[in-house]
């Protein structure tokens, strides 16, 4: 039997370097237009280098390569870049890079997770080949994170009693993106609530297949939507799939702002979806399957 979800997607692929390629999932992209003259911003974050008007809306325009650490764009290559216009967790914003290459499909079973040699702190959530090359798929929602950081994404309101509820449930939470699982892992340690955690869906199977075969299954499963390997859509299937696990309360959270991305996780198997990231939604959907669970 196999998944009805499709793990084809585009991949967007670009450059901001002359050796390095770098990619961005299609879903996350709303249009790319030619470079043109942006308005300064008054005490803005070093990256971000202005703001342009796009079909009536002012974004602001981030210079990814010198926001991931490689030589900012110069005025002079300026004319020559593109600025791609994503939509993702929740803030339309336009990102300079120096070279569009082409859109290609790509199955994401085929995009690996990052090395572990490149360290703690990387803005690579995966890495595949294409014509023997090798593409870096970009962490844009790290990026976001340290330019336009939150100060009250983790604020919750809960009771003792759901605080409790919550406390009794076996949780894990996935998700390939750093920055996605500090936000996730704060959330519920704020609150004085136990979690487990995997950074990918193929260790996500494993862990809860591991557990249940110690009686001691995952209640509550969140898990990102967009993961290379195996997916959320996937993971859900594979779950659902499973008579030991299946049980389950399963809530799938994205980055994008699409209605189709939740209606999708429905389809699928998936009890709630989200789009991420608001804690207080996240425990809210918490707490329903914990009712579940007891009732």
């Amino acid at each position: 039997m196999q998944s009805t979800s499709s793990q084809s997607q585009g991949l967007l692929l670009f450059q901001l370097t002359q050796l390095q390629s770098f990619a961005l999932g299609t879903l996350k992209i709303q249009e790319i237009v030619p470079y043109q003259q942006l308005t300064q911003l008054p005490n803005a974050e070093p990256n971000v280098i202005g703001a342009a008007s796009i079909r009536g809306q002012t974004l602001s325009v981030i210079d990814m390569a010198g926001a991931v650490g490689y030589a900012p764009i110069s005025e002079e290559e300026k004319k020559n870049c593109v600025i791609i216009i994503t939509d993702c967790s929740r803030q339309h914003v336009g990102f300079l890079v120096r070279k569009i290459e082409r859109i290609i499909e790509c199955n994401w079973k085929n995009i690996e997770p990052p090395p572990s040699t490149l360290g703690h702190k990387t803005y690579i959530t995966g890495i595949t080949r294409f014509e023997d090359k090798l593409i870096q798929l970009m962490d844009v929602e790290l990026l976001l994170s340290e330019i336009f950081p939150s100060e009250d994404e983790n604020t919750v309101e809960i009771t003792g009693v759901q605080k409790g509820m919550l406390q009794n449930m076996h949780i894990l939470l996935v998700d390939d993106s750093a920055v996605a699982r500090r936000q996730l892992e704060n959330a519920l340690t704020n609150i004085d609530v136990p979690f487990k955690v995997c950074k990918n869906g193929a260790d996500a199977l494993s862990v809860m297949k591991e557990l249940a075969a110690k009686d001691n299954p995952i209640d509550i499963l969140v898990s990102d939507i967009e993961m290379p390997g195996l997916d959320g859509y996937e993971l859900t299937f594979e779950v659902r799939s499973v008579p030991e696990i299946a049980g389950a309360y399963i809530i799938l959270h994205t980055s994008l702002s699409s209605e189709m991305s939740v209606d999708r996780a429905n389809q699928v198997g998936a009890d709630d979806a989200l789009t991420k990231f608001e804690a207080q939604e996240l425990i809210n959907a918490m707490l329903k399957g914990a009712k579940k669970h007891e009732a």
